[in-house]
């Protein structure tokens, strides 16, 4: 259990509910403490990011080298020009870039870059590395006392239509967090059924019968939507704009990444049109973000949400966010997770953000570690690079 862990802990079992204060103020200088580097809490500046050589923070350089050279050997198949998206993913709904960038990476390990390799600049679509922003977003609408509890059903807060039938009705937030809603209907042209190939490519189904919210686990990117849609609403603003303000910027990241919505889904929010974004880049627009910010993104959660003494995300929200919660045991609240050994060499409490292509970020806090990968192979790949990396720490 990490320092926070235990402290939430406390605050959870102890009956002395007067020293709450107290507590949640320990939480916030603690925050992150379960890395030894937390030590330093090194965050980096709008401008100017540190370098370390791996030395000096506990690499054997030529191990490191070696391995960064074996991840480069590993590039996506995926064609630069998008030309296949159409025929992976269906019928496009939003904008794709012309081009993408080559494979590119970086690794942190006490909030330094140790390594970069690519144009770790290049802006490029995550694809469903967004859902792990969107996690975020949702624990900071929580954080604000916007929703009550995550086991509230949405309904409850959200009135468009979306949840008045007997069975949306039933749909909690933390169901739709874990992929288990089960939520039913059609948004900005694409059904949750994803029936057909025109519309869904490669991920066309079979009809199935539909369960009851909270007992069945599907990757769905149509309930992702209307989750993020649910959240529109609550903010009414849009999702960007939180993200920027609320995130971001507080994390000094660039003004060059964008959050795009589809063409067609944009929305009356009081009688002003804003565009509602989507979990991922399936049907095009979604996140586009270049690795030194999604590098910022991963270095705030691996401190437990806290940056330069200010705490932008709870620390609770992350503990919970990042292990099991729902029916997919290697699956937090949008977060992909190590409990069932998905990278055999690292630590059980590792976790990714993940999206096609393929992109991600990983985060090692025991080892206090952050690796952006753009670009690369998918399946046993990623463990590979992992164990690689871990295999060039000289004080493991």
């Amino acid at each position: 259990m990490n320092c926070a862990s235990h402290f939430i802990s406390v605050f959870k079992n102890s009956a002395a509910r007067i020293a709450a204060p107290f507590i949640l103020a320990a939480l916030s200088l603690l925050s992150g403490c379960a890395t030894a580097s937390s030590r330093a809490a090194y965050c980096p500046p709008k401008v100017a990011w540190e370098r370390k050589s791996p030395a000096e923070v506990g690499f054997d350089a030529n191990q490191l080298a070696q391995a960064i050279a074996w991840a480069q050997t590993q590039p996506t198949d995926w064609p630069t020009d998008f030309s296949t998206q159409t025929e992976i993913f269906g019928k496009q709904l939003g904008p794709v870039p012309k081009s993408r960038a080559a494979m590119n990476g970086i690794i942190l390990r006490h909030g330094y870059i140790v390594a970069e390799f690519g144009d770790v600049e290049a802006v490029d679509p995550s694809y469903s590395m967004a859902k792990s922003y969107l996690s975020t977003i949702l624990g900071l609408t929580i954080d604000r006392g916007m929703i009550g509890d995550i086991h509230d059903e949405v309904g409850l807060l959200v009135k468009d239509g979306g949840y008045e039938s007997p069975h949306n009705s039933k749909v909690t937030w933390k169901h739709h967090a874990t992929q288990s809603s089960e939520w039913q209907g059609e948004l900005f042209g694409k059904s949750t059924t994803f029936v057909g190939k025109e519309e869904y490519g490669h991920a066309a189904a079979k009809p199935r019968d539909i369960h009851e919210p909270g007992t069945f686990y599907e990757y769905n990117d149509v309930r992702m939507n209307r989750l993020a849609l649910s959240l529109l609403r609550l903010w009414k603003r849009p999702l960007p704009d939180v993200l920027k303000t609320e995130i971001m910027d507080p994390i000094g990241a660039s003004n060059t990444w964008r959050y795009i919505p589809y063409d067609n889904a944009f929305v009356d929010v009081n009688g002003t049109m804003m565009g509602s974004v989507s979990g991922g880049t399936r049907w095009g627009g979604g996140l586009w973000m270049d690795s030194l910010d999604h590098a910022r993104f991963g270095l705030l959660i691996s401190r437990n949400g806290n940056w330069n003494g200010k705490q932008i995300i709870s620390s609770e929200w992350i503990e919970q966010a990042t292990r099991p919660q729902g029916m997919n045991p290697e699956y937090g609240y949008l977060w992909w997770l190590n409990t069932t050994g998905r990278w055999p060499a690292a630590p059980k409490t590792c976790f990714s953000a993940q999206g096609a292509g393929d992109n991600s970020i990983w985060i090692d806090r025991e080892h206090d570690l952050v690796v952006v990968w753009r670009w690369h192979k998918g399946a046993q790949v990623p463990a590979e690079f992992y164990k690689r990396i871990l295999q060039s720490l000289t004080d493991a």
